[in-house]
């Protein structure tokens, strides 16, 4: 027998919500990992508000988010280690860990739940020109230096990218004092929600640069100005664009990467588009009784779809324990069409109970639209949008009925109205 019936890797929302769920759904050997020293991830810096909106139907901040979640777990009956760093996790379902008081440990589960979030890229991923003076942070990091460790790490500040938490900081920085002189986008459209554009910078009339980027970082012991440069199509600086702002921090929110180093020792497949586990309708892996959800699976915009993601991944993850694993049947392959950069799940099986829903991001930002859902050429189903954007995640419902009409695959496809 196992030492466990499940093991969560990651205490995040993304784990908390597994846990909580597959305890629910009749498991009680359960194993929470948590490299960190209390759960909660990365929402415990997230102290502005707009957390909770779809699940709880209330405004709540990242702490008081976490902090449910997490007095939910406290109520069960499964074990959370905190200070507990996982070192590997195999396709037999090994799960090595080291542990601040027991030491090196080697344990075995019937089911994993990979919720290992997700990562900020760096100054090394975009090759930015300059020298290495302090003051180049990622957003994430100046979020946690002022939030949580009560430091500021600047006063006169771009942002370089603008997703949410880019834009977020935007404002956070203003209301401790500091000059966010600009918030610079290579592409001609903004990374972020709506919501924190308008709320983060237009409220505080910071200037949104699109198609520009940082071309060069000055200063030798500290950032003492940036060189911002117009891109063409090509995202190519244009010569003769250059404009120079006078700055002591430069912050980077360039894209969020999935930590997916244990699923890929594991062996586990990943997709090339999300950079995440391919995976089934229930978020199980190629790896029969290895799940994965929320940002370690694909990178989400709102913590509400993190938390029905996990939940459902908890859920199967008791399913297949407790009805001794999962029949093999044929799958339907779902692939990105035109104006579709990726959708998750890659893979439903034939006779899933519908309706399955299919998230995806769209390629560049649409008015008016149509999703259309084709099997081998033929329509299965289209939704009608009003608006469509690279930074806000789409999902649509599929019926059971039309999932019957698919012949071997499914491809979503996005086009004008």
């Amino acid at each position: 027998m196992a030492d466990y019936q499940l093991i969560v890797v990651g205490a995040g929302p993304a784990g908390l919500a597994a846990a909580v769920s597959a305890w629910d759904a009749g498991l009680r050997r359960i194993l929470v990992l948590e490299r960190d020293s209390e759960p909660g991830g990365i929402l415990n810096q997230c102290i502005h508000n707009g957390f909770g909106l779809h699940h709880f139907g209330e405004e709540l901040t990242g702490p008081e988010y976490a902090g449910r979640f997490a007095d939910q777990l406290a109520h069960t009956g499964a074990e959370l280690l905190t200070d507990a760093m996982v070192l590997s996790v195999t396709a037999d379902k090994h799960v090595q860990f080291v542990h601040r008081r027991r030491g090196f440990c080697d344990v075995t589960a019937d089911a994993i739940v990979l919720a290992m979030g997700c990562r900020e890229r760096t100054r090394g991923a975009i090759g930015t020109p300059g020298t290495r003076p302090a003051g180049v942070l990622t957003a994430g990091a100046a979020q946690r230096y002022v939030n949580v460790e009560g430091q500021m790490p600047g006063r006169r500040v771009v942002i370089l990218g603008s997703g949410d938490i880019g834009l977020i900081m935007a404002r956070r920085m203003t209301l401790e004092g500091a000059k966010v002189l600009a918030c610079v986008e290579v592409m001609p459209y903004s990374g972020g929600l709506m919501r924190n554009i308008v709320q983060c910078l237009q409220d505080y009339d910071i200037p949104l640069l699109l198609s520009h980027t940082v071309t060069e970082i000055h200063g030798e012991n500290r950032v003492t100005g940036v060189t911002v440069s117009q891109v063409d199509e090509n995202r190519r600086p244009i010569p003769g664009t250059e404009q120079e702002f006078d700055c002591d921090t430069l912050l980077l929110s360039v894209g969020l990467v999935p930590e997916n180093e244990l699923t890929r020792a594991a062996g586990i497949p990943l997709d090339d588009r999300t950079k995440g586990a391919v995976v089934y309708e229930n978020r199980e892996t190629e790896c029969p009784g290895i799940f994965a959800c929320g940002n370690v699976l694909q990178v989400h915009d709102l913590v509400d779809y993190v938390t029905a993601e996990s939940e459902l991944a908890g859920r199967s993850a008791a399913a297949y324990v407790l009805q001794g694993g999962t029949s093999e049947t044929p799958f339907l392959t779902v692939h990105n069409g035109d104006g579709v950069s990726y959708t998750v799940p890659q893979r439903i099986r034939t006779g899933t109970p519908g309706p399955v829903e299919v998230f995806f991001r769209v390629r560049r930002p649409l008015g008016r639209s149509v999703i259309e859902v084709t099997s081998q050429g033929q329509p299965i189903a289209r939704f009608s949008r009003d608006h469509l954007a690279p930074g806000e995640m789409e999902q649509i419902r599929i019926p059971e009925v039309l999932l019957h009409k698919a012949d071997g695959e499914l491809t979503v496809s996005v086009k004008g109205a």
